[in-house]
């Protein structure tokens, strides 16, 4: 990326802008790219950082692991430094707690806005939170040593930072309830086959894969591209007669666009 240059990096989060292309690492390898409640401010700050130029985002984890999920220290007397740990969240009162957490999916919910389309790019471990953050992106391109598992239910949690719909939305309720209640890995064969991977590729191949999907993606009009994926999620909600509305309507504008460009 000769021509990107880097408008966020703390809390183990770089944002590095090359066009109409955001990259967002997570960027503490040394960790195996653990989340903290500093690394969700980060990517919540990377979202509202982006310039309306951008058509797609991609994010990465640096080293062998795309992200091995909450830092334990979460759940330690000590928590991390300068803030409150999960512990003394618990002791606060239920609007607090509930703040609290609606604080940390700031993170995770800005990947499915309708101006942008973005893309995950997932290799090694990507567990509990590291999963749920590949979830929230629209498509999950993934190396062949990938290995997703929901931990949290086994830990005495419940995944709750956005990952529960689009989990049942890819694999159906009885294999999401499966793999978030035993929390086992799903691996790359699997995930392919299920749908949590859009494509699977050796490891040497997935940065080139994925930017062969971004330029492809960018190669369509920005308009089309934003009115196909608004419509395509409100067709995981709205009824048939609404969402043939909404196509109809989408389509006006889109003739009428093209009209005007060649008058």
């Amino acid at each position: 990326m000769p021509d990107a240059h880097v408008l966020l990096e703390r809390d183990g989060v770089r944002l590095t802008l090359d066009g109409a292309v955001a990259h967002i690492t997570l960027c503490n390898p040394a960790k195996r790219n653990a989340q903290t409640p500093a690394l969700w401010r980060a990517l919540a700050e990377a979202g509202r950082l982006l310039p309306g130029s951008v058509r797609v985002a991609v994010l990465r984890g640096e080293g062998v692991s795309f992200s091995a999920g909450l830092d334990r220290r979460a759940f330690t007397l000590e928590g991390f430094d300068g803030e409150p740990s999960f512990l003394d969240l618990a002791r606060g009162t239920e609007q607090q707690l509930d703040e609290a957490v609606a604080g940390f999916q700031e993170a995770f919910t800005w990947w499915r806005r309708a101006d942008l389309v973005t893309v995950a790019a997932v290799q090694g471990h990507a567990i509990g939170a590291g999963f749920q953050l590949a979830l929230a992106c629209d498509m999950r391109v993934c190396a062949d040593d990938v290995q997703f598992a929901m931990r949290e239910t086994s830990l005495g949690l419940v995944p709750d930072l956005t990952g529960t719909k689009p989990l049942v939305q890819l694999v159906g309720y009885g294999r999401a309830i499966e793999i978030c209640l035993t929390g086992r890995f799903v691996r790359a064969e699997e995930a392919a086959r299920c749908g949590l991977a859009n494509v699977v590729v050796p490891a040497a191949e997935l940065d080139g894969t994925v930017a062969d999907l971004v330029a492809a993606v960018l190669a369509a009009p920005r308009d089309a591209v934003i009115e196909t994926k608004a419509l395509l999620r409100s067709a995981l909600s709205e009824p048939e007669a609404a969402q043939r509305a909404a196509e109809r309507a989408a389509q006006g504008r889109r003739l009428r666009d093209l009209a005007g460009a060649g008058d």
